[in-house]
């Protein structure tokens, strides 16, 4: 994910992180999990179905949830200027044809004074629609959040939370900086609010330079030095602690290691694939390789459950990161400009001579700089690789002529 930050604004919104790498997780389940919806959300939606005899239409009615289901109940399908009736089996289940393919039908039913209708159902050519009416669905829902509501006020009891599934670990490229964040999702699936007798304390790996609290996190977390303290109790549901901070002194190789005070239900690690980098955890046996929009290309690992207090091991190789020493060469050779210009200003009246050798040596300088610039940017030109020896050579030839000259001992100066 390089260039991420731009996209945070100084990683001011991480959630465009995680969409960037949830995005690549879709259709495969390998990484990721499906939750289904519940009943209520179901309820008159139809399901393509290619099991079914061509042009069938399967209407199921349950009350409040799945398997839940309401036998001997009169069902009418509508469509095609006909209605049709049926009355469902001991599996809730009423099948309708004869229906032309291509046209549309409305299921409805009645129950206890509920109407239920469907949305409309596309009668297809080769195989059939399944849709299911949920009696009941609004009242159980609302029973349901009260109930929740009600559990959430109760005081705190003893227990545990963990790193949810949706609980990542990301890694990209700032400047050539590694970059790290964490997005975890603290879980109490408790109806109650949970105490874990403890602050949860993540001690960032050694070497974290400017730990962040991002937008979004909980404001039951602190961050101090190299730990990160999310207080309890924490209430039913979700708690979200979004933390970025950077790694600058790793070179090619590096190894990750942090411990978690809760257990991580499915530990997930995420790095944008740059050049000959390799990603390889015991922990993480599953890895795929994808490729997102852009051209970019992304390793992605995942692996069983963690338990509280194991330390996640990722080791890298080929990291990134770029020599020096052409920055170091280019300031070197700024600093012989300046000094030389220095000295210029500083001496006494000079021959023309003199003074043409000297505005030789600046110039020299000044292109020296120009294609060492470009060099540790990336952008050389296609010339500089011949040019650069000529420039050096050049270069001595002034400074030998200029110790030479009258007034000379200067020229080494450069």
């Amino acid at each position: 994910m390089r260039h991420i930050a731009q996209l945070l604004g100084s990683a001011a919104r991480p959630a465009l992180v995680a969409a960037c790498v949830l995005a690549l997780l879709v259709a495969r389940p390998a990484l990721a999990q499906v939750a289904m919806p519940d009943a209520g959300q179901m309820s008159g939606i139809p399901l393509p179905a290619g099991e079914l005899p061509d042009g069938t239409i399967s209407v199921r009615v349950v009350r409040e949830r799945m398997g839940n289901n309401i036998a001997g109940q009169s069902v009418s399908v509508t469509g095609s200027g006909q209605t049709k009736t049926g009355t469902t089996d001991d599996q809730g289940r009423a099948e309708f044809t004869g229906f032309p393919a291509g046209s549309t039908v409305v299921a409805a039913t009645t129950v206890d004074g509920e109407m239920l209708v469907s949305q409309e159902l596309p009668v297809p050519a080769r195989g059939g629609v399944r849709v299911a009416l949920v009696a009941g669905a609004s009242a159980a829902a609302a029973k349901e959040r009260a109930a929740a509501e009600a559990a959430a006020k109760e005081p705190p009891r003893q227990g545990v939370v963990v790193f949810g599934g949706q609980s990542r670990v990301i890694f990209e490229f700032q400047n050539d900086v590694l970059t790290v964040f964490y997005l975890l999702d603290i879980v109490n699936n408790a109806r109650t609010p949970i105490d874990p007798g403890a602050p949860l304390d993540i001690r960032l790996p050694d070497g974290a330079q400017s730990p962040t609290l991002m937008e979004g996190s909980t404001t039951q977390a602190t961050a101090r030095g190299e730990v990160v303290r999310v207080t309890g109790p924490f209430a039913p549901g979700v708690t979200s602690v979004q933390i970025g901070f950077s790694m600058p002194d790793v070179g090619r190789r590096y190894t990750f290691r942090q411990a978690w005070p809760a257990a991580f239900e499915q530990p997930f690690v995420a790095v944008e694939k740059i050049g000959a980098l390799q990603m390889a955890s015991a922990q993480l046996p599953t890895v795929e390789t994808v490729n997102a929009d852009g051209g970019k290309v992304f390793t992605l690992a995942n692996g069983p459950r963690l338990a509280s207090g194991d330390v996640l091991t990722v080791s890298f190789t080929e990291l990134p990161v770029h020599d020096m020493m052409p920055r170091w060469i280019a300031v070197g050779i700024a600093f012989a400009v300046i000094a030389a210009f220095l000295a210029w200003g500083f001496s006494p009246a000079r021959t023309p001579a003199r003074t043409s050798l000297e505005e030789d040596r600046a110039r020299l300088m000044r292109e020296l700089v120009a294609i060492e610039e470009r060099r540790h940017a990336g952008k050389p030109k296609a010339k500089d690789a011949d040019r650069r020896p000529a420039l050096v050579a050049e270069l001595e030839r002034v400074l030998a002529e200029l110790d030479e000259a009258p007034g000379g001992g200067q020229g080494a100066a450069a």
